[in-house]
């Protein structure tokens, strides 16, 4: 799966730039405020919590904006009527897409995502569609051409379940509880971590290798991340290296 890890590179790369921007910040307090609203505000006890606070870290979200976000979340701030939702489809390619958003207004939001799936080549489909074709995991990305596989084994210790080398990048997956002790273990053993956070992993994935179908996939996704209420985008291709990086450059 070569192609999927560096799309998880990538994808990170680039919400680096948008944190720089201040637009990620936006959604990364939203779902830190989701989070603590549904689950409480004890990190310790709300492993989604944890997992939103950990992202948020990742991208230098000052500690202030992240304690507003859960105290909005805990009743101690205006949390709104932001609410999670999950649509499901088809892209170019045959992949399945699993988009998680958070909105104060689920008939916009929803009008939209249709829309970038009509514009993009892809189908909405329906609840359930492809749900079942994912499962959630804590996720960890490390660069393979600093660590190996054996800088890795804290993280086993940890309580993560697999450690796998994907072309430039080292995987570490764990169930969602786990995902913050796995991340501290590495970060205690010396180990740089790209990042760390909850993602809806494919349990298998469909091979994209015609270019046209590749450069078509990558814009629906791109469109998705970009959307304002758009919290997650997961899918479950895979596409060669080179050419995703081909797609990513158009």
């Amino acid at each position: 799966m070569a192609g999927h890890s560096k799309w998880a590179s990538i994808k990170h790369r680039k919400a680096a730039t948008d944190a720089k921007r201040g637009k990620l910040f936006t959604k990364l307090a939203r779902a830190i405020t989701v989070a603590a609203r549904e689950g409480g505000g004890d990190p310790a006890g709300n492993h989604t919590l944890a997992a939103a606070i950990e992202k948020a870290k990742g991208y230098s979200m000052p500690k202030d904006n992240i304690q507003r976000a859960i105290d909005r979340g805990t009743g101690e701030g205006d949390a709104g009527e932001i609410e999670r939702v999950v649509y499901e489809g088809y892209g170019p390619g045959g992949a399945a897409v699993l988009v998680e958003a958070l909105t104060d207004n689920r008939n916009r939001t929803g009008a939209e995502v249709r829309n970038i799936f009509d514009k993009q080549g892809g189908n909405l489909g329906e609840p359930g569609s492809v749900a079942w074709q994912f499962e959630r995991k804590g996720v960890v990305l490390v660069d393979s051409d600093r660590y190996g596989e054996d800088d890795l084994m804290a993280a086993i210790d940890a309580g993560a379940d697999d450690v796998a080398i994907d072309d430039d990048t080292l995987k570490v997956t764990a169930e969602p509880p786990s995902l913050t002790a796995v991340r501290e273990a590495l970060e205690g053993a010396g180990v740089d971590v790209e990042s760390a956070e909850l993602a809806m992993e494919p349990k298998a994935v469909v091979e994209v290798t015609d270019p046209t179908e590749a450069r078509r996939l990558v814009r629906l996704i791109d469109a998705l991340d970009e959307q304002d209420d758009v919290d997650e985008v997961h899918a479950n291709f895979d596409i060669p290296a080179e050419l995703l990086e081909e797609a990513e450059a158009v």
